[in-house]
Formats: structure tokens, C-alpha cells, sequence
């Protein structure tokens, strides 16, 4: 414990580190006021200092503060007691938010963390759970044909999407006859977002069965797109007796990145990358990848969904989330187990598509192999014992809304139920 010169009573030293849990609320204090900017800095340390530069309103007011000699002034002789320690800290912080590069405030919606005010095609409902210790909550549509045929489709959705990106595979599915049960899975869209979380496919996939109990379903076609199709095999491979039938939508994983040597980053470094997302970003890499270098008016809602949430006051944890999920994307393939998938399945694959996890990381050399579409969808469906491949040559990574009736008709033909399922429970 350290003492100032000519005084008997201790000081606590600074924090020099905060934990992660610690900065991630952090970054959206109000600096205000002197107690304020020192509590903040005092409790954040270093990594704090450069949380609250990158919040542009924080850092705002903070700058102002310590720019102003008289509020210095007060600093140092509030109540009489010395500062130094605090003004050596705000210095810290004034060079940090001096140099940090500017941050713009994007125009467009704003939405919460849970994607709050964004509409859905159909009623939401929630399923809640115990999981890791958090009291947690999965948003679903359960959204049910005037005349069923007494099958259960589950769509599973991709990283950068939700499950109302499913709207029109929604609609063309309920038409044909099947009820159809689209969830957001934890830590996305309008699902819970917890702070500490240990994501696994197991343990989504384990989420999503008990979801599927809670509403009476025991047996269901499982469809999956991008990290959904990920999720979906996992799905199969722990439930096999339940699916009756597994649909692939471009899946991601059918390679393994880290093999092909594709760069780890920390969960740090990811979340560093998932707070620089903007619109302007998500749409140039979703023309590029999702849609073939083409663009529609029609694509911008999806654009918007996701920029929303980080131009909302959950910001933080909806990129802590996101960065929790890179993880568990990057270090935990399937590729290693398709041929261990025994039920009938459905790979459609846009031949366009480029997706891998990382991609921008890798060396040029190694760049230039990631992403094969064509070859990954002929490879995976080689290995699966009982694959119907079906490809698209001229679509990208979301063929069912880059072309919703070419790709409609091939899911429908591909589907061909055999009759009402009699262990489905009506709800």
C-alpha cells in the first residue's frame, strides 16, 4: 500500500488492468464530471482509457473537461486533497482520445440490443431457459399453414442474418403445407445476449431441441443456412432419430480454416473488429460474398437490421457477443463429420459463394483457396452418405434472397414429403 509524501493516510494504488467483464458496460458511461471521469478511469485502467476514446460521446466530454484549466483547477483542489494520481490518469486519457481516429455517427435506425423496434413478418414468442447459470431467452416464429401436411420445418440462420431473413422461405414453405419454426439463436437478432457465455454448436443445438420439446415437436426437418448449416449438422449429429430430413443452405465449415491456415484471433481481437461494423461495411461485404457482386434495393433491410444494433445502446454486447461466436465459428469444424450424417440430405449451394470465416487474415497465398463453393459443396456431398447437391451457378451466399423462386422451387422438389408425420403433437 503507498503513501503520499507528508501524509500518513494510504492510497490504493490504480487498477492497471480491468477485466473483461468490467469494460465491456464501461463503454458506455457518461463523463460528465470530475468524479465521473476519474471513477471511470480509476476502475477501467489502460484498456478503459481506450474504450472511452472510441465512444465518441464519452470521449467528447471527457476531452472538454480536461481541456478546461478551470475544471483542472477544481480537480486538483476539491476538498483540498491533492490529484495527481487522477491527473496523471486524465492526461493518459486526453493523449488516447487526441489520437484516436474520429468516429463518425452513422444515419439510420437504431434498434436494440435485442433488436428492439425492428419488426418481424410473424409474432414472436419466447422461449425461456436456465443455461451456464444466466436466466436467458430464445425469440422464435412458429408460424403454422392453413392447410398442413403434417411436417415440421426448422430454419437455422446464418451469422450475419436472423431469423426473419427467412421471410421468404417462410411464406413459400407455409403455402406448401409445412409449419415452420424460425428461431434466433442466443446471442443474436432479439435472443438473449449474455455477458458471459461458453458458445458451442452443442450447446445451441441443445438450446434449440429444448425449444422444439417445449412446443410439442419430436421430429422436424431441420434446414440450415451459412453458421446455421454449421449448427444444423451439429443438430443431426446429437438428435438423429429426430430429423427426418437435413437441408443445407450454403454452409460455412465445410473447410477447416484454422488447417488451412487461416490466423487465430483472440476473442479480444474480434471484438475490436465487430465494433468498427457499419452499414457501409456490411453491405460492401454482403454485395461481394452474399450476392455476387450485384445489389437490390430489396437487400438493404438486412443491411439495416444488423447496423441498427450497433448504432443502438447495445452496442457493446451485441459485439462481445458476436466476438464470442467468431470464436466458437473458427475453432470448432464439422467438416471432420459429415460422413457420419445418416438421414437424407439437401445441399444447395450458390456457386458464386466466396464465405470463409477469416478470409481477410490469411495470406494472399492461401487467401485465394478459401471460399471454393463449387469444389466444397461436390466435396461435403461425397462424404455425406445419402446427398442430393444441388447447385446454383450464377448466385452467391443467400441464394434464397438473391433468387427466392429459382431456389424455392428446387427446396420444394428436393422436399417431396411422403405423408403426415404421425408423431408430430398439433399445437
Amino acid at each position: 500500500m503507498a503513501y503520499h509524501a507528508g501524509r500518513r493516510r494510504p492510497l490504493r494504488r490504480p487498477q492497471t488492468e480491468a477485466r473483461t467483464d468490467d469494460r465491456i458496460p464501461q463503454l458506455q458511461r457518461r463523463v460528465d464530471t470530475p468524479r465521473s471521469v476519474t471513477a471511470f478511469a480509476r476502475k477501467a485502467g489502460p484498456g478503459g482509457l481506450a474504450n472511452l476514446a472510441a465512444d465518441s460521446a464519452s470521449s467528447h466530454r471527457a476531452l472538454q473537461f480536461i481541456s478546461s484549466p478551470k475544471s483542472l483547477h477544481e480537480l486538483r483542489n476539491r476538498s483540498g486533497k491533492p490529484m495527481i494520481r487522477h491527473l496523471t490518469i486524465l492526461t493518459a486519457l486526453a493523449a488516447t482520445i487526441a489520437h484516436a481516429p474520429p468516429v463518425r455517427a452513422e444515419a439510420g435506425p437504431i434498434y436494440g440490443p435485442e433488436l428492439e423496434e425492428f419488426a418481424y413478418p410473424w409474432p414472436v414468442a419466447h422461449f425461456r431457459l436456465a443455461s451456464q447459470g444466466e436466466a436467458l431467452q430464445m425469440t422464435y416464429m412458429d408460424v403454422k399453414p392453413a392447410a398442413p401436411n403434417g411436417h415440421t420445418v426448422m430454419l437455422l440462420h446464418g451469422k450475419n442474418f436472423c431469423a426473419a431473413t427467412w421471410q421468404t422461405t417462410i411464406t413459400a414453405l407455409m403455402q406448401a403445407g409445412y409449419r415452420v419454426i424460425a428461431p434466433d439463436q442466443i446471442g443474436f437478432c432479439k435472443s438473449s445476449k449474455p455477458a458471459h457465455y461458453q458458445y458451442s454448436f452443442q450447446q445451441l443445438a441443445g438450446n434449440t431441441h429444448a425449444l422444439l420439446a417445449s412446443i410439442g415437436i419430436s421430429h422436424a426437418i431441420i434446414g440450415g443456412h451459412s453458421t446455421g448449416g454449421m449448427l444444423a449438422i451439429r443438430y443431426a449429429l446429437m438428435y438423429p432419430a429426430e430429423v427426418e430430413q437435413l437441408v443445407l443452405v450454403d454452409p460455412i465449415g465445410l473447410e477447416d480454416w484454422k488447417a488451412k491456415g487461416v490466423p487465430w484471433q483472440s476473442v479480444d481481437q474480434w471484438y475490436e473488429r465487430e465494433l468498427q461494423t457499419t452499414a457501409d461495411r456490411i453491405r460492401d461485404y454482403e454485395r461481394i460474398t452474399y450476392y455476387a457482386g450485384t445489389w437490390e434495393p430489396a437487400y438493404e433491410q438486412w443491411v439495416q437490421m444488423l447496423a441498427g444494433m450497433y448504432r443502438g445502446p447495445g452496442r457493446d454486447i451485441v459485439a462481445w457477443n458476436s466476438a464470442l461466436l467468431y470464436d466458437m465459428i473458427y475453432t470448432q469444424p464439422v467438416v471432420y463429420e459429415l460422413k457420419l450424417l445418416a438421414m437424407p440430405v439437401v445441399l444447395l449451394i450458390g456457386d458464386k459463394d466466396t464465405t470463409a470465416i477469416g478470409k481477410d487474415l490469411a495470406p494472399p497465398s492461401i487467401r485465394s483457396t478459401l471460399g471454393d463453393y463449387p469444389a466444397l459443396g461436390r466435396a461435403a456431398a461425397a462424404q455425406i452418405p445419402h446427398a442430393q447437391l444441388i447447385e446454383f451457378p450464377d448466385l452467391g451466399h443467400a441464394p434464397q434472397i438473391q433468387a427466392p423462386e429459382t431456389f424455392h422451387k428446387a427446396l420444394l422438389d428436393a422436399l417431396q414429403p411422403a405423408g403426415p408425420n404421425p408423431s408430430m403433437a398439433p399445437r
